[in-house]
């Protein structure tokens, strides 16, 4: 059974009024994302033939998870763009360049959460606004709650793992080349993953 414990039904909702599982119920609350134990990476084709694999070093996060009913759980992520890291620093300067991100100009992506769902087990679905280059539209992030524990410090902790895909036209990201033999040099689609852990607040 995962955190939230419950499909979306008329009859769940009853069941769920009556009997709440005190263990789900425990996990409800506010809770700080922890970015020295989390990742907010991504995945882009490069050439046709290989992936590159970024992150973001600098980002802050806040979770409200409610363990009776998922749809009032939500999620905020502010990430500071001119902490993209690719392994490249030649890579990195010219994705905070005018051609990508123009940090300068915009020097946060911002996530919003609008709607929430279980999707049964430990599988759910997050739905929000992804803001970025001055472009606001849809985002839904899959994830898997990987569990909840108290660690040596007495912080309860929960943890996620989530994907997304998102072409990155659709925010204004269309900068490209083409190669000789065909094709262009960077991917549309981006594949987006999150390894989020996150503490409860007092």
């Amino acid at each position: 059974m995962g955190i939230f414990g419950r499909k979306d039904s008329t009859e769940a909702t009853e069941a769920t009024a009556t009997a709440v599982n005190p263990e789900l119920a425990a996990l409800t609350g506010d809770y700080t994302i922890d970015p020295a134990h989390s990742t907010i990476g991504f995945v882009a084709r490069h050439a046709m033939v290989t992936n590159v694999k970024g992150k973001f070093g600098d980002f802050t996060g806040a979770l409200h998870l409610d363990g009776a009913d998922p749809s009032l759980s939500t999620a905020t992520v502010d990430v500071t763009m001119d902490s993209i890291d690719t392994g490249s620093a030649d890579r990195d300067g010219h994705l905070k360049s005018s051609d990508f991100f123009k940090t300068d100009e915009f020097p946060t992506m911002t996530f919003r959460s609008t709607s929430a769902e279980a999707l049964g087990g430990d599988d759910y679905r997050i739905t929000g606004e992804l803001s970025l280059l001055g472009v606001t539209k849809a985002l839904t992030i899959d994830l898997e709650f990987n569990g909840a524990a108290k660690d040596p410090f007495g912080n309860e902790r929960v943890g996620f793992e989530g994907k997304a895909e998102i072409l990155r036209s659709e925010w204004g990201l269309t900068w490209n080349a083409a190669l000789e033999t065909g094709g262009v040099l960077v991917s549309d689609k981006i594949k987006l993953n999150f390894d989020i852990s996150a503490i409860k607040n007092a």
